[in-house]
């Protein structure tokens, strides 16, 4: 079993005694879809599939929170940032956008890339090397300006 799931399980279940149903319905969620990936699936519970939910819902809960302010929904935008910041706290701190250009200079070093074509082989390398410590679109955009 996965370090990341037992302290979901653990700290859900802590929510339960707290009676925080905010915190035991936002993690009962992830903890809901962990189990959809992986063992209604027929495969192992990992801390990378773990971490690939919970950063899904951060970035569901990011877009939500847009889409309510946009629409004037303080109320709803206020509740998905509470949900959006108790998932952040399973997350491995994030990168500076400093840090990751120069993750991006390193990774197009070493693999020699030189121009647009290289991009995949580049995206793919440093996805890997930055998992869950960068945002993928931050690291596409790096990427395109370091590559002529």
């Amino acid at each position: 079993m996965a370090d990341m799931y037992d302290r979901l399980t653990a700290d859900m279940k802590a929510a339960m005694k707290a009676r925080d149903m905010g915190a035991v319905n936002t993690i009962r969620g992830v903890i809901a879809k962990v189990k959809d990936l992986t063992v209604n699936a027929g495969k192992e519970i990992t801390d990378d599939a773990v971490m690939g939910v919970l950063a899904k819902a951060v970035k569901q809960r990011d877009e939500s929170i847009a889409q309510f302010e946009a629409a004037g929904r303080a109320e709803l935008a206020a509740s998905e940032k509470t949900e959006r910041d108790l998932l952040k706290k399973y997350l491995p701190a994030q990168l500076s956008e400093e840090e990751v250009a120069a993750a991006v200079k390193a990774v197009i070093a070493e693999l020699g890339a030189v121009s647009k074509k290289d991009m995949g082989r580049v995206m793919k390398e440093t996805m890997a090397r930055l998992k869950g410590q960068a945002d993928g679109k931050l690291v596409s955009k790096l990427v395109g300006a370091a590559l002529p």
